[in-house]
Protein backbone atom coordinates (compact mmCIF):
# COMPACT_ATOMS: atom_id res chain seq x y z
CA UNK A 1 0.00 0.00 0.00
CA UNK A 2 1.34 3.42 -0.97
CA UNK A 3 1.16 6.03 1.77
CA UNK A 4 0.84 9.79 1.31
CA UNK A 5 4.33 10.29 2.74
CA UNK A 6 5.75 7.66 0.41
CA UNK A 7 4.13 9.33 -2.57
CA UNK A 8 5.52 12.74 -1.62
CA UNK A 9 9.00 11.24 -1.24
CA UNK A 10 8.72 9.51 -4.63
CA UNK A 11 7.63 12.75 -6.33
CA UNK A 12 10.49 14.68 -4.67
CA UNK A 13 13.06 12.10 -5.76
CA UNK A 14 11.63 12.10 -9.29
CA UNK A 15 11.85 15.90 -9.42
CA UNK A 16 15.52 15.74 -8.42
CA UNK A 17 16.33 13.04 -10.97
CA UNK A 18 14.56 14.89 -13.79
CA UNK A 19 16.12 18.27 -12.94
CA UNK A 20 19.63 16.83 -12.61
CA UNK A 21 19.20 14.54 -15.62
CA UNK A 22 18.07 17.48 -17.74
CA UNK A 23 21.45 19.13 -17.07
CA UNK A 24 23.69 16.06 -17.08
CA UNK A 25 22.15 13.54 -19.53
CA UNK A 26 23.12 10.41 -17.62
CA UNK A 27 20.00 9.81 -15.53
CA UNK A 28 16.87 8.02 -16.86
CA UNK A 29 14.49 10.98 -16.56
CA UNK A 30 11.67 9.44 -18.61
CA UNK A 31 11.80 6.20 -16.61
CA UNK A 32 11.64 8.20 -13.37
CA UNK A 33 8.46 9.97 -14.47
CA UNK A 34 6.85 6.74 -15.71
CA UNK A 35 7.63 4.85 -12.50
CA UNK A 36 6.37 7.66 -10.28
CA UNK A 37 3.16 7.92 -12.31
CA UNK A 38 2.54 4.21 -11.61
CA UNK A 39 2.95 4.76 -7.87
CA UNK A 40 0.72 7.83 -7.95
CA UNK A 41 -2.03 5.99 -9.85
CA UNK A 42 -2.03 3.20 -7.26
CA UNK A 43 -2.39 5.81 -4.52
CA UNK A 44 -5.07 7.86 -6.28
CA UNK A 45 -5.79 8.80 -9.91
CA UNK A 46 -5.96 12.41 -8.70
CA UNK A 47 -2.25 12.23 -7.81
CA UNK A 48 -1.18 11.67 -11.43
CA UNK A 49 -1.48 15.37 -12.43
CA UNK A 50 0.87 16.17 -9.53
CA UNK A 51 3.45 13.82 -11.04
CA UNK A 52 3.00 15.40 -14.47
CA UNK A 53 3.41 18.89 -13.00
CA UNK A 54 6.45 17.95 -10.89
CA UNK A 55 8.08 16.12 -13.81
CA UNK A 56 7.44 19.07 -16.11
CA UNK A 57 8.83 21.51 -13.52
CA UNK A 58 11.97 19.41 -13.02
CA UNK A 59 12.49 19.22 -16.78
CA UNK A 60 11.92 22.95 -17.09
CA UNK A 61 14.44 23.83 -14.36
CA UNK A 62 17.05 21.55 -15.93
CA UNK A 63 16.42 22.93 -19.41
CA UNK A 64 16.68 26.52 -18.16
CA UNK A 65 20.08 25.82 -16.59
CA UNK A 66 21.27 24.05 -19.75
CA UNK A 67 20.01 26.87 -21.98
CA UNK A 68 21.83 29.40 -19.79
CA UNK A 69 25.04 27.38 -20.12
CA UNK A 70 24.61 27.20 -23.90
CA UNK A 71 24.00 30.94 -24.15
CA UNK A 72 26.96 31.75 -21.93
CA UNK A 73 29.59 29.49 -23.45
CA UNK A 74 28.23 27.96 -26.63
CA UNK A 75 29.55 24.67 -27.97
CA UNK A 76 32.98 25.03 -26.33
CA UNK A 77 31.53 25.19 -22.81
CA UNK A 78 29.05 22.37 -23.39
CA UNK A 79 31.94 20.15 -24.55
CA UNK A 80 34.10 21.15 -21.58
CA UNK A 81 31.28 20.23 -19.20
CA UNK A 82 30.72 17.00 -21.18
CA UNK A 83 27.11 17.87 -21.89
CA UNK A 84 27.72 17.37 -25.60
CA UNK A 85 29.72 14.32 -26.64
CA UNK A 86 29.22 13.86 -30.38
CA UNK A 87 30.43 16.24 -33.13
CA UNK A 88 27.71 18.80 -33.70
CA UNK A 89 26.65 21.00 -36.60
CA UNK A 90 23.70 23.38 -36.71
CA UNK A 91 21.42 22.13 -39.46
CA UNK A 92 19.30 24.63 -41.36
CA UNK A 93 16.18 22.54 -40.66
CA UNK A 94 16.76 22.85 -36.91
CA UNK A 95 17.28 26.59 -37.27
CA UNK A 96 13.98 26.98 -39.15
CA UNK A 97 12.02 24.80 -36.72
CA UNK A 98 13.25 26.83 -33.77
CA UNK A 99 12.25 30.08 -35.43
CA UNK A 100 8.84 28.95 -36.70
CA UNK A 101 7.69 26.36 -34.13
CA UNK A 102 9.84 26.51 -30.99
CA UNK A 103 7.37 24.48 -28.88
CA UNK A 104 7.42 21.58 -31.35
CA UNK A 105 11.20 21.71 -31.73
CA UNK A 106 11.77 21.69 -27.97
CA UNK A 107 9.25 18.91 -27.39
CA UNK A 108 10.68 16.65 -30.11
CA UNK A 109 14.19 17.27 -28.79
CA UNK A 110 13.06 15.90 -25.42
CA UNK A 111 11.52 12.77 -26.93
CA UNK A 112 14.50 11.91 -29.16
CA UNK A 113 17.44 10.36 -27.25
CA UNK A 114 20.40 12.72 -27.30
CA UNK A 115 18.44 15.43 -29.09
CA UNK A 116 17.72 17.87 -26.29
CA UNK A 117 21.11 19.49 -25.68
CA UNK A 118 21.96 19.96 -29.39
CA UNK A 119 18.59 21.69 -29.88
CA UNK A 120 19.08 23.90 -26.81
CA UNK A 121 22.56 24.76 -28.10
CA UNK A 122 21.07 25.54 -31.51
CA UNK A 123 18.44 27.73 -29.83
CA UNK A 124 21.19 29.67 -28.09
CA UNK A 125 23.22 30.06 -31.30
CA UNK A 126 20.30 31.26 -33.42
CA UNK A 127 19.52 33.82 -30.74
CA UNK A 128 16.27 32.43 -29.34
CA UNK A 129 15.33 34.96 -26.69
CA UNK A 130 14.81 34.07 -23.03
CA UNK A 131 11.24 35.25 -23.33
CA UNK A 132 10.48 32.87 -26.22
CA UNK A 133 12.30 30.02 -24.49
CA UNK A 134 10.52 30.56 -21.17
CA UNK A 135 7.08 30.48 -22.80
CA UNK A 136 7.72 27.74 -25.38
CA UNK A 137 9.47 25.33 -23.04
CA UNK A 138 6.58 25.26 -20.56
CA UNK A 139 4.38 23.43 -23.04
CA UNK A 140 7.26 21.20 -24.22
CA UNK A 141 8.13 20.08 -20.69
CA UNK A 142 4.54 19.45 -19.61
CA UNK A 143 3.82 17.45 -22.78
CA UNK A 144 7.00 15.45 -22.27
CA UNK A 145 6.07 14.68 -18.66
CA UNK A 146 2.52 13.74 -19.67
CA UNK A 147 3.84 11.40 -22.39
CA UNK A 148 6.05 9.45 -20.00
CA UNK A 149 3.34 9.43 -17.34
CA UNK A 150 1.01 7.86 -19.91
CA UNK A 151 3.59 5.16 -20.61
CA UNK A 152 3.66 4.39 -16.89
CA UNK A 153 -0.13 4.31 -16.66
CA UNK A 154 -0.36 1.86 -19.55
CA UNK A 155 1.96 -0.54 -17.73
CA UNK A 156 0.01 -0.03 -14.51
CA UNK A 157 -3.16 -1.25 -16.21
CA UNK A 158 -1.45 -4.53 -17.11
CA UNK A 159 -0.02 -5.42 -13.69
CA UNK A 160 -1.99 -5.52 -10.41
CA UNK A 161 0.93 -4.75 -8.08
CA UNK A 162 2.60 -1.31 -8.01
CA UNK A 163 6.15 -2.69 -8.11
CA UNK A 164 5.32 -4.75 -11.21
CA UNK A 165 4.02 -1.68 -13.03
CA UNK A 166 7.09 0.34 -11.96
CA UNK A 167 9.49 -2.32 -13.25
CA UNK A 168 7.55 -2.65 -16.51
CA UNK A 169 7.47 1.14 -17.05
CA UNK A 170 11.21 1.44 -16.48
CA UNK A 171 11.98 -1.46 -18.85
CA UNK A 172 9.66 -0.12 -21.57
CA UNK A 173 11.16 3.39 -21.42
CA UNK A 174 14.76 2.14 -21.38
CA UNK A 175 14.19 -0.32 -24.23
CA UNK A 176 12.35 2.32 -26.30
CA UNK A 177 15.17 4.79 -25.65
CA UNK A 178 17.83 2.28 -26.70
CA UNK A 179 15.87 1.36 -29.82
CA UNK A 180 15.45 5.02 -30.81
CA UNK A 181 19.15 5.65 -30.15
CA UNK A 182 20.09 2.67 -32.32
CA UNK A 183 17.90 3.93 -35.17
CA UNK A 184 19.44 7.42 -34.90
CA UNK A 185 22.97 5.97 -35.04
CA UNK A 186 22.07 3.90 -38.10
CA UNK A 187 20.63 6.96 -39.81
CA UNK A 188 23.69 9.05 -38.95
CA UNK A 189 26.00 6.30 -40.23
CA UNK A 190 23.98 6.07 -43.44
CA UNK A 191 24.14 9.84 -43.92
CA UNK A 192 27.94 9.80 -43.53
CA UNK A 193 28.40 6.88 -45.90
CA UNK A 194 25.68 6.92 -48.61
CA UNK A 195 27.48 4.18 -50.55
CA UNK A 196 26.87 1.77 -47.67
CA UNK A 197 23.13 1.93 -48.37
CA UNK A 198 23.48 1.08 -52.08
CA UNK A 199 23.04 -2.57 -52.88
CA UNK A 200 25.01 -3.86 -55.89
Amino acid sequence: MITFGGLIAAVAIMFGIVAAGSILPVLPTGAAVSATAVLAAHYSPLAVPVVIAAGGLGAYVGDAVTFAICRAGGEALTRRLRLLRQPWRLAETVRERLRRRPVTALLVSRLVPGGRIPVLLAAAIVGLSWRTFVVSNIAACVLWSATYSAIGLLSRNVFPQPWQGVVCAIIVVLVAGQAASWVEKRRARGAKDPAANVTP
